[in-house]
């Protein structure tokens, strides 16, 4: 791994520490622990994938997923930035969620809480035919468990259209604050409101298709994205159905 520095990896159940993942701005926000940065990746559904192209750098917002070790995104066959990952690159994937905003009684001390995860790895084009094919039953059945095997299968032109990035993490780290204001010792006693406004993405209500026939239910299966549901809890759900069956 050209990036690991002399520090070695401290259990299977850490990132290495290195020069490109190291949390350098207030580190105790930070964790190399994949029981912290997997959780924050499975509860996203977008990512932010950023490389560069002759020198030119580019960051793309795409669905990823996660299965062990490796990260995949999917996009179109024509995107000429994706070829150029045919024979591998260097890759980021970073994930974050805004949780809170935070109010001071000083602008300076104005802060947000939020959980990020920021993976590095050589992002590769899946070709092998039988791997392309259960990734991209996977892209389908992570999110929606159980519901590939219900679906009309994909033509052989729509599999051609379709390509499938894997990027096995080499290294990454999270970030995360979850805690109050942080206002100075000598401003706690200013007459200004301070505090935090929590904030949440939660689930509506499904609006089935016109298209639907009469009497087609919504699956049982998606109970899990149920009215009001937190859309970071009904992902992480899904995740571990997804484990569960695999």
């Amino acid at each position: 791994m050209s990036h690991e520095t002399t520090e070695t990896r401290l259990s299977e159940t850490t990132f290495p520490v290195t020069d490109r993942n190291r949390v350098k701005r207030l580190h105790e926000r930070g964790s190399y622990d994949r029981a912290v940065v997997y959780p924050i990746l499975d509860a996203a559904f977008l990512c932010h994938v950023a490389y560069a192209i002759d020198g030119q750098p580019f960051a793309t917002p795409t669905i990823h997923w996660r299965e062990g070790d490796t990260l995949y995104w999917h996009g179109s066959s024509a995107s000429r930035m994706l070829r150029h990952l045919k024979g591998g690159t260097p890759a980021c994937l970073t994930v974050a969620h805004l949780d809170g905003l935070v109010l001071a009684r000083c602008g300076f001390n104005h802060s947000a809480n939020y959980r990020s995860a920021m993976c590095f790895g050589t992002a590769r084009i899946v070709e092998e035919p039988e791997e392309k094919a259960r990734a991209l039953s996977a892209l389908v059945d992570r999110f929606y468990p159980g519901r590939d095997a219900t679906l009309r299968a994909s033509t052989t032109q729509e599999v051609k259209a379709t390509m499938v990035i894997a990027m096995p993490i080499e290294d990454a780290s999270a970030k995360v604050r979850a805690k109050g204001v942080g206002d100075d010792e000598d401003d706690l006693g200013l007459p200004i409101w301070a505090g935090v406004i929590p904030v949440r993405t939660v689930l509506g209500a499904p609006e089935t298709s016109p298209h639907v026939p009469a009497g087609v239910p919504v699956p049982d299966g998606l109970g899990i994205y149920a009215l009001g549901a937190p859309l970071d809890e009904a992902l992480l759900a899904a995740q571990r159905m997804y484990e569960a069956a695999d």
